[in-house]
């Protein structure tokens, strides 16, 4: 295959030092390092400069299932399937606070924007809020009826979202603790869920194989797309709002035009399910990993911002009035392509074109069925009992010898492994038969 072109995303960086699958990773703030997670227990720190080592942290007991860096990137949180949290401070000492958290595997920690929250999804059916710096358990939300794959803030931090096993996502008001609304769109279970950048949207992933976009004020559904051929397994907003980038058990990561409604690119690097994606907090690199147990870092080659630049200056949300919806200065990509969708003119669309190619390939490559969860993953016992009781404090818990180092591999003795594919061309459909209630994207 040709060797891409300069506004085609490129394999940069290629990492190779767990021993088991990769289920997470995460960019610091400064993009100088990223972490990653696996099942074989361990927590890994990489440089991306060159030539860098990186470092293996261990504590946890059994499978590292996320990662999430503090805002500041003083501090990284992790999750496991031991149950536990643990506050990293990310050098070489390698140490870290245990917070005994869930009473089943913990699948996801995130760091509100302000870093004085934690907030954690189990498969014990809970959503939790912690205190960072006091280290304590705050509240709990417990409506969901099956495993919580994921949990976020909202860029704000005034709103939860929670995705789980029972086929709904959720949106939770952080100060009354209340559920303000279910999406119950999703035929399967509901794997990972983020806020768009302007904290407008929530765009969830499921078992499904499909990646479903709603308005997080009206609950309308804005987009639903339907390109992978398995089990999607995460996904990530590039920080302009633009893009949402994928990754799939059929072994493909897929970028989609979210001004555009389409699939931009098909990127195929990993040998087996692709776990866990994620875009660097300005946009210009993003990171994947596998059941391969390789960690890739690609360059996105479009749209980067300036992240201190972009927290600044957050898209303000889309008012609506009297059924029509109106714009408040510089409106987001995606609202702009929700409201031409709906017959309503953008009077500030500022879509950068010099990331995008009108060009398209043809087809994408079918693979092999999806299980129904991350390679390796294992179901705990079920039926465990909600308490509290156990949220009770603290330990910490400091590894006493300096942290492992391991050498990364630069990405040129691996680029034959990883091409990409410029998207299919997209046709669109109506759900309901009304604009606006929501539109399938499919292939032709």
């Amino acid at each position: 295959m040709a060797a891409p072109s300069q506004e085609d995303p490129s394999l940069e960086r290629h990492f190779k030092g767990h021993r088991d699958a990769v289920t997470c990773v995460d960019f610091s703030l400064n993009t100088k390092h990223l972490a990653s997670g696996s099942m074989d227990s361990t927590l890994m720190i990489w440089h991306m400069k060159p030539q860098s080592r990186a470092y293996r942290f261990t504590g946890h007991k059994d499978a590292v299932t996320c990662v999430n860096f503090s805002p500041s990137g003083h501090l990284l949180a992790s999750g496991s399937r031991d149950k536990t949290v643990r506050i990293w401070v990310p050098n070489v000492k390698g140490e870290s606070t245990v917070f005994r958290a869930h009473t089943a595997t913990v699948r996801s920690v995130h760091f509100c924007s302000d870093g004085q929250s934690l907030v954690t999804a189990s498969d014990d059916k809970t959503v939790k809020v912690w205190s960072t710096h006091r280290q304590r358990f705050l509240f709990s939300l417990t409506q969901h009826i099956n495993w919580v794959r994921c949990a976020k803030f909202s860029p704000d931090g005034r709103l939860i979202v929670s995705a789980s096993d029972d086929k709904t996502v959720k949106l939770w008001d952080k100060t009354s603790r209340e559920c303000i609304h279910s999406y119950c769109e999703h035929g399967g279970f509901v794997t990972y869920v983020d806020f768009h950048p302007s904290g407008t949207c929530i765009a969830a992933a499921g078992m499904d194989n499909t990646v479903k976009v709603w308005d997080a004020r009206t609950h309308r559904l804005l987009q639903h797309y339907q390109l992978h051929s398995a089990a999607v397994n995460a996904l990530s907003f590039h920080p302009s709002g633009n893009y949402l980038i994928t990754a799939s058990s059929d072994s493909t990561l897929k970028i989609l035009d979210l001004m555009e409604g389409r699939l931009l690119y098909t990127l195929h690097g990993h040998q087996g399910p692709a776990t866990t994606v994620a875009f660097s907090r300005t946009g210009e690199y993003f990171a994947s990993g596998g059941s391969d147990e390789q960690v890739m870092v690609w360059k996105s080659n479009f749209d980067i911002v300036d992240y201190g630049d972009m927290k600044a200056r957050r898209p303000p949300p889309l008012t609506s009035s009297s059924g029509t919806l109106g714009f408040s200065g510089n409106a987001t990509a995606l609202e702009c392509w929700s409201a031409a969708k709906n017959g309503f003119a953008c009077p500030t669309r500022q879509r950068q074109e010099s990331g995008v190619s009108s060009r398209r390939a043809p087809g994408v490559h079918q693979h092999a069925s999806d299980t129904d969860q991350h390679p390796g993953a294992h179901r705990g016992p079920a039926g465990h009992p909600h308490a509290d009781s156990v949220h009770s404090g603290a330990a910490t818990d400091t590894n006493r010898r300096q942290a492992e180092a391991v050498p990364g591999e630069p990405a040129a003795n691996h680029a034959e492994n990883a091409t990409v594919m410029r998207g299919a061309r997209i046709r669109s459909s109506v759900i309901g038969g009304t604009a606006g209630q929501g539109f399938v994207w499919g292939l032709e």
